[in-house]
């Protein structure tokens, strides 16, 4: 009976079905990495779209503040110039004022001392004229002289001088009391210096004193109220400029710490950009260290099962020649034994009959058929091994390229995102370094109207007595001297 026919293309089959489950897989892993590359190109594309608004909208900002700032430093040179030339006027005018001043603080000392010297000098000419040599003398021959020397010694000295009468000597005395009370509720130098000369002098000279005195009373108002006025205006001026630079310092101040914290935080985020792309190169080397061993134990796998079908192959076909030679070699024995049996004759047929009931071993052919099965079992599971280690190695190596490609695009993102950042970082950082060098420009001006205001502070700022104090005592005191010269030429009249 004729062996049934057995399928011979399995080998093919399987390869054709490895073939289509590998193109399928090649085709997921495309349009996956497909998927892939385009999202990541859109996000990118989002991305630097908004950064290129972003940078034209400061170019933008950047290009007004620049001619801003140009226009700002046109205008400031320009007040620079006007306030040098002022500062340089005001500054020959103070030195001029102090000079003066100084001379007649000079000129008023030496005046005081010539003013001591004369008044020892009367002193002593009255202890003179008060000795028993000039009063008894006088008593002796000059009765009316000594009793003008026993009326007082302002009094007996003017009239000695001046050979006044009593009602002379008691309006001068009127006169001198008032200045000195007037001279003592003020606390006026000038009232006390009219005082003791209309003690000593007579009323011509003590009327030109006092005129004198009103008149230099009434320059040094002026001179004041000329003082007051550029005080108030270099104060008023000088304090604007405090308020304005300490403003603007205060600005510098808060921007310069606005930009080093977005430069601070641009710095974490450099840092953790850093660290994500280490850690995807980490990543990579891993998987591909992985992907190197997958690949050799697989190619080995592959390997082995080849020669493992290669040599289940070499035994089945040695059995099926062993068991096909043996089945021809007993055909052809019993063929022999035929032919002799007919040439023997019939005598002998009985015995030879007998004997051949006993068949040659020609091998296991009954279970042959199990032992052929059992090598195509063993055939095809090496065959499947095989099979199925070139699917998990084609779909190990597609995850792996799938994987680079993902990671090498992030790697790319984060890497372009650093840079931009890094830029932007370099960027704030000039633009910190510009603010400080502003801010020390601006502290630098700050300083100077600091210290200018610390050197008008003596000439400019009250410490005693206010400017408003000042006028009044001088008015008063100017008031005094009217009413005593009026005093004096009411006198001339009667």
């Amino acid at each position: 009976e004729a062996n049934a026919y057995e399928f011979q293309s399995g080998g093919i089959v399987a390869i054709l079905e490895k073939l289509r489950h590998k193109f399928q897989d090649q085709r997921l892993g495309l349009e996956k990495e497909e998927m892939n590359s385009k999202a990541n190109f859109e996000m990118l594309e989002q991305k630097l779209t908004d950064n290129l608004k972003e940078y034209k909208k400061r170019a933008g900002a950047k290009n007004a503040a620049k001619a801003q700032r140009l226009e700002d430093a046109a205008s400031a040179k320009g007040d620079l110039k006007e306030t040098e030339a002022g500062k340089a006027e005001d500054e020959q005018k103070l030195k001029d004022t102090l000079a003066t001043c100084q001379a007649k603080s000079e000129e008023f000392e030496k005046n005081q001392v010539t003013r001591a010297a004369e008044v020892q000098a009367i002193e002593k000419a009255q202890e003179i004229l008060r000795s028993d040599e000039v009063a008894g003398s006088a008593a002796k021959y000059l009765p009316a002289a000594a009793s003008l020397v026993q009326t007082g010694r302002g009094s007996a000295l003017v009239q000695l001088r001046g050979g006044e009468a009593p009602e002379e000597v008691a309006r001068r005395q009127k006169i001198v009391e008032f200045l000195q009370g007037k001279a003592k509720l003020t606390g006026s130098r000038y009232l006390a210096l009219a005082a003791s000369h209309a003690l000593a002098d007579p009323f011509a000279k003590v009327k030109k004193m006092i005129k004198d005195l009103i008149v230099k009373l009434m320059e040094q108002a002026n001179s004041e109220a000329d003082h007051k006025a550029y005080c108030d205006a270099e104060l008023a001026t000088n304090k604007q400029t405090r308020e304005d630079k300490q403003a603007e310092v205060d600005a510098l101040t808060a921007n310069i710490e606005k930009h080093e914290s977005e430069s601070a935080q641009l710095a974490q985020e450099l840092a953790e950009l850093s660290d994500a792309i280490a850690e995807l190169k980490k990543q990579q080397a891993e998987a591909t260290a992985l992907r190197e061993q997958e690949k050799a134990t697989n190619a080995q796998t592959v390997a082995d099962a080849k020669a493992a079908q290669a040599a289940v192959e070499k035994a089945t076909k040695v059995l099926k020649e062993f068991y096909g030679k043996a089945a021809d070699d007993y055909a052809a024995g019993a063929a022999s034994a035929s032919s002799a049996l007919l040439q023997n004759g019939g005598g002998r047929l009985a015995a030879e009959m007998k004997e051949a009931s006993q068949a040659p071993y020609k091998g296991m052919q009954t279970e042959s058929g199990g032992i052929f099965g059992f090598l195509e079992v063993v055939l095809s599971d090496f065959a499947r091994l095989e099979a199925a280690t070139s699917g998990a190695e084609d779909a190990q190596a597609a995850a792996y390229e799938r994987f680079m490609d993902e990671s090498n695009q992030d790697i790319a993102v984060k890497e372009t995102a650093s840079g931009h950042k890094d830029e932007k970082k370099q960027q704030t950082d000039a633009v910190t370094a510009s603010l400080k060098k502003e801010l020390e420009l601006t502290q630098g001006e700050l300083d100077a109207a600091l210290a200018y205001f610390e050197k008008l502070k003596p000439d400019c700022v009250d410490h005693g007595l206010s400017y408003e104090e000042r006028v009044t005592l001088r008015e008063e005191e100017i008031q005094s001297l009217k009413e005593a010269l009026e005093i004096l030429n009411q006198q001339d009249l009667a």
